[in-house]
């Protein structure tokens, strides 16, 4: 089953057992932001790729540039291990994995939670590639995808038990949009996808394609 048909499934399952105010404000949350335009400031295809160096689920630090020096890179950026529609894309991308190393790329995900949270993430789907912690969100506003979650929607967040300040260990409420980048070992930006709309994801067959012919 193709990632979009399996979040659309979880959305109409989500759907069925939300109250409809809630829905309501859910539903309008998205719309808003696509429509700010936000996405548009993200880099884009032809951009040079900002450095960072973040810790792994076990603390160890990462760099973007130790990694190009071993070929293309897939960076994905996620929201958290609290976000089914990641978690989702998580497996996706991890069922893919072995053809993505076929092809000389390697894959890593960040997410601004905290390293443990990101070991509880990594733990869980028994995921075999680089989980990243990027506290504040540094790296994913150097790629221009922050923002910060609406107010009227952090009562809900709270009630679904999700508690962005402890698991991202600040009160800012800041979260990166979804974002896929495919990343030549020169640090050139081949293929670049992004959402404002955080239902909506890279397909794995279309990450797999932009690492064709990348050196």
């Amino acid at each position: 089953m193709r990632l979009c048909d399996q979040i659309a499934e979880k959305k109409e399952q989500a759907r069925a057992k939300m109250d409809p105010e809630v829905l309501r404000t859910m539903a309008a949350a998205p719309v808003e932001l696509v429509q700010s335009g936000i996405a548009d400031g993200a880099l884009k295809e032809g951009a040079t790729a900002p450095p960072f160096a973040l810790p792994n689920a076990i603390g160890e630090v990462v760099t973007l540039e130790g990694r190009l020096a071993k070929g293309p890179v897939v960076l994905n950026f996620y929201r958290g291990g609290w976000c089914p529609y990641c978690n989702l894309e998580l497996a996706a991308l991890h069922e893919v994995l072995p053809e993505i190393t076929a092809k000389g790329g390697q894959l890593i995900a960040v997410s601004p939670e905290l390293s443990d949270q990101s070991l509880s993430v990594a733990e869980k789907f028994a995921l075999e590639f680089q989980v990243l912690s990027d506290v504040s969100n540094q790296a994913a506003r150097a790629f221009g995808l922050v923002f910060a979650l609406p107010e009227a929607l952090r009562p809900i967040y709270a009630g679904f038990g999700i508690d962005l300040p402890k698991f991202n260990g600040d009160d800012s409420f800041e979260l990166p949009m979804p974002a896929t980048y495919v990343i030549d070992r020169h640090g050139v930006i081949r293929h670049a996808f992004v959402d404002a709309d955080h239902t909506k994801r890279l397909e794995p067959a279309d990450v797999l394609a932009a690492l064709d012919g990348l050196d």
